[in-house]
């Protein structure tokens, strides 16, 4: 009977003692937080080792994951893979895919991303900057001149188009006898050369008038233009902005694929280098509490601590039952 408890006992000390052992030696990673002290002398293996070599660790893992988990080859590798490129693709496509039924209209979609505020002060800043760039445009004195040339031009040609006689005939018919005369010498050589030689001044003429009014109320014109047509188009719902915009609609998912796998593939190196995530990583660390560092590397790794335990339990088990043969 003795012998039976004895076979039964010394595995299941073995276990308790290897399991308690393993339990301690684990709490020892993290406790105490800080040294203690005895008669002045500082107790061994305190403070507890994560505790102790926080800052070294906290520069491993930093290190670590900025070399091997978060540098540039890697990302780059994940970021632009096909199946990366797919999913952009996809949710460009959804995105306006909802959209084509949005019933909001410009301003009040473009209120989900940006306060009332700056909505005003970014349409404020386009109408501003298009109307002084259509203002300087239409302030160049060749404006004036090309109009005029336009119109005069115009002019012109119907007015060679039109049959002299019976012109200048309409003109003198009340004048009686200059009606014949008219009539008699009206010729079409003689009608072009007219208005060739009248082309010129008349054209200065227009282009001094057009470039004054526009000098004098163009500005004032665009504004106002430019603005009726930014209302038009905060106005406008969504859905109605985009449809029959299918080709439109293809054209702009490519240029997000362009414009992610350029950001991804010529950016990334200066983005990772200006975000620094092994500094990130290692302050954060060292940002935290024993306390809180306990916790998450217990909610992290709590199942392999917990079989470390159970180990320890097994290890002493065997151990305890290898006596039984050896003593």
């Amino acid at each position: 009977m003795d012998f039976s408890i004895t076979y039964i006992t010394a595995p299941l000390l073995g276990g308790v003692i290897g399991y308690i052992t393993n339990y301690i030696a684990i709490r020892m990673l993290f406790r105490p937080h800080t040294a203690k002290y005895i008669f002045g002398m500082k107790v061994p293996f305190t403070p507890g080792l994560i505790p102790k070599e926080k800052g070294r660790i906290a520069e491993a893992i930093g290190g670590a994951i900025s070399q091997n988990l978060m540098n540039h080859d890697v990302l780059n590798r994940y970021l632009l893979s096909e199946d990366m490129i797919k999913k952009v693709r996809h949710a460009v496509e959804l995105f306006f895919d909802k959209q084509k039924n949005n019933q909001e209209t410009v301003a009040e979609f473009l209120k989900h991303y940006i306060s009332e505020e700056e909505l005003q002060g970014i349409v404020a800043s386009v109408n501003t900057n298009i109307t002084s760039q259509v203002y300087y445009k239409l302030s160049d004195s060749e404006v004036g001149m090309n109009v005029a040339h336009i119109v005069v031009e115009s002019a012109v040609e119907k007015m060679k188009r039109m049959n002299p006689v019976e012109v200048l005939g309409g003109l003198f018919s009340g004048l009686g006898g200059l009606k014949a005369i008219a009539a008699k010498y009206a010729g079409a050589s003689l009608w072009n050369k007219f208005f060739t030689m009248l082309q010129s001044p008349a054209e200065k003429l227009l282009a001094k008038n057009i470039n004054g009014m526009l000098q004098k109320n163009g500005e004032e014109i665009v504004a106002k233009m430019i603005g009726n047509e930014t209302q038009t188009l905060m106005n406008t719902p969504v859905a109605l902005l985009l449809k029959d915009k299918d080709e439109q609609i293809a054209q702009i998912v490519k240029m997000m694929e362009s414009v992610y796998s350029t950001v991804i593939s010529e950016h990334l190196p200066r983005i990772l280098e200006s975000i620094n995530i092994s500094k990130i990583v290692r302050e954060r660390i060292n940002e935290m509490g024993m306390d809180e560092t306990e916790k998450l590397i217990y909610e992290v790794m709590s199942r392999e601590l917990k079989a470390i335990e159970l180990l320890g339990a097994l290890l002493g088990m065997i151990m305890g039952s290898i006596n039984l043969f050896f003593f």
